[in-house]
């Protein structure tokens, strides 16, 4: 069996077989080794940063002791694993890791396991029901979308057999792929991507906590970025402070190598003004010398192209050619190749512009 390893409020992590991995007196060093996705992480309900109509709504089951099964869903980073693990936390405290079944995509889930692993776990009677506010234990299953059919069809009977007894919390990406056998057994609640506001608020906390110097565009990158992912923008802002001492726009853009919002501009007006053999050129050019991915710079001037006042036949065709771009690119094609398509594609846009408006 894995080793299992806590971290308390201060950041200080120890194993439940006695081997510390990291206390009080340990080196500075070691704790600066912890990624700040994990330092960071919510360790009780009241810090998880947004989602508060979801959050309080489990609190309040969990402290009225009437705790469904769970199916927690949504988009990377925000704030699905938190939640139950703050969850899981606040109702075992010190006996959480006696009282729970973690199990990751990273494990083998098939159907073997649920028939053995997770069976033996919610079959067997706790000790620990003096210590914890709840009797019930906690079978987690992350990344639940990657388990098999075969298994979650023999999770269905497992779920109804040891609801006495045990609880099950479900973490997907994709609701569409748990059965609906599975889905009509839990309580559903999806988490949204963060808003901007909500991201802004927790880098706050993280920039004062380590003392960084970040400017307001900077901040605005950041958030800009993460795309209401949690996890991604501090892992942005961890990544540019190694690279930066200041973090500035241009930092934050140079560092995850995404094109800056002034060269998309730039690149639009190239599209929409130049001659074809120019505007190649040119895009060419910057592309190379900054090192630019095509395909961001494709979807950039898809978002770009919204704000442009033109006439809708002309935008949706221009956006589907994009699209259609962007697909091919996903699939390893020719970058001179699909550049030449997008710059022909903004050829007849504006072609079609000059028609319309004559």
């Amino acid at each position: 069996m894995a080793e299992m390893m806590d971290i308390d409020g201060n950041g200080h992590s120890y194993s439940s077989k006695g081997k510390t991995v990291l206390i009080a007196g340990n080196p500075p060093s070691a704790a600066k080794a912890i990624p700040w996705v994990e330092k960071y992480r919510p360790q009780s309900l009241n810090d998880v940063a947004a989602h508060r109509d979801i959050v309080d709504t489990i609190d309040r089951l969990t402290t009225e002791n009437r705790l469904p099964h769970l199916l927690l869903y949504g988009p990377p980073g925000t704030g699905k694993t938190s939640t139950i693990l703050a969850v899981a936390r606040k109702l075992y405290g010190a006996q959480y890791h006696n009282m729970i079944l973690e199990l990751n995509a990273s494990d083998d889930r098939g159907i073997d396991v649920v028939r053995q692993q997770i069976q033996d776990f919610a079959s067997t009677q706790s000790l620990s029901f003096g210590f914890v506010k709840l009797s019930v234990k906690l079978v987690l299953l992350d990344e639940a979308d990657a388990m098999t059919k075969d298994a979650q069809f023999a999770l269905r009977r497992v779920i109804e057999k040891y609801t006495k007894s045990t609880r099950f919390a479900l973490i997907c990406n994709h609701v569409n792929k748990i059965i609906p056998a599975l889905q009509s057994r839990c309580t559903r609640f999806r988490f949204a991507p963060l808003d901007a506001v909500h991201v802004t608020e927790r880098l706050k906390h993280v920039i004062k906590a380590e003392g960084l110097d970040v400017d307001d565009s900077g901040l605005t990158a950041l958030v800009q970025l993460s795309n209401g992912d949690m996890r991604k923008a501090l892992n942005i802002l961890q990544s540019t402070h190694m690279a930066s001492q200041q973090i500035t726009e241009e930092a934050v853009y140079l560092c995850t190598g995404n094109p800056l919002p002034k060269d998309i501009e730039q690149i639009s007006f190239w599209l929409l003004n130049e001659k074809f053999a120019d505007s190649f050129k040119r895009i060419n050019e910057i592309k190379t010398r900054k090192g630019l991915a095509l395909v961001d710079i494709v979807r950039e001037v898809t978002m770009f192209v919204f704000k442009i006042k033109m006439p809708p036949a002309i935008r949706m065709q221009l956006i589907n050619d994009l699209a259609d771009i962007e697909y091919r690119l996903s699939f390893g094609c020719n970058d001179r190749l699909q550049l030449g398509s997008a710059i022909a594609s903004f050829t007849r846009a504006r072609s079609a512009l000059v028609a319309a408006a004559q």
